[in-house]
């Protein structure tokens, strides 16, 4: 019977498995946020090219005749596109965030084989939730600039100003005046962007209720307490 002890793998060993998981990671990585960029231009380009059409469509018909329900059709397709995209983008944040915390997770793990990296290592290697944020933004606490200059607010701005210009649209084919459009549009449009932003903070937020970290950020005394069912404990 072999010794159970031959089992066991060497540091050097670890290091390597677990550099290999690192670039396997990264490289998934890389490949989702290529992806969602070219979503995103993609839906750009046919936002640029509606609004065009529109434009040739209403000089062509002195905005009446057919132009209502033509915009109403065009402005109705390129908010669908966006909707679309805006839920990839949505999906891809919380990817994106599994990577960077089984990114940190890795770290922790190479810091228990050498203790002595971690003065080296700028970006978490506590895979929680302040683990999470010194990794997206190592100079301190995130600015809000940060967030609101993201890729879902900005597609979620886009998506906003299609659907009040959706709905004023329909409201003058109703027969309503300028000023109600304006104002309907206005308000469906604000209502969109609290409620899309409202909703992606939730779903950030109620992740954090079900993860478990393996590698806790320590507490303000300096410790930290570790789960029971820590792998090799």
């Amino acid at each position: 019977m072999p010794d159970d002890s031959d089992d066991a793998a060497t540091p050097a060993l670890r290091a390597q498995l677990l550099a290999t998981e690192h670039w396997g990671l990264l490289a998934s990585r890389s490949t989702t946020q290529s992806e969602v960029l070219t979503r995103i231009a993609m839906f750009l380009t046919l936002t640029s090219a509606g609004l065009l059409s529109l434009a040739l469509m209403g000089q062509a018909t002195k905005f009446t005749g057919v132009f209502p329900g033509f915009a109403i059709a065009v402005l109705a397709i390129v908010l669908l596109v966006g909707v679309l995209t805006q839920l990839r983008v949505a999906n891809t944040n919380m990817e994106d965030l599994a990577y960077v915390l089984a990114m940190n997770r890795l770290r922790g793990a190479y810091v228990e084989l050498d203790p002595g990296l971690a003065p080296y290592l700028l970006t978490s290697r506590f895979d929680d939730r302040a683990g999470a944020g010194q990794t997206y933004y190592f100079h301190g606490r995130r600015a809000m600039s940060q967030l609101a200059a993201s890729s879902l607010v900005f597609i979620v701005a886009v998506n906003s100003t299609l659907l009040g210009l959706l709905v004023s649209a329909v409201a003058g084919v109703l027969g309503a005046g300028i000023g109600v459009m304006s104002g309907t549009g206005a308000a469906f449009g604000l209502a969109y962007f609290v409620l899309a932003v409202g909703r992606s903070a939730r779903l950030y937020n109620s992740f954090w209720t079900t993860w478990s970290p393996l590698f806790p950020s320590p507490a303000p005394d300096g410790t930290a307490e570790r789960p029971a069912d820590r792998p090799g404990e």
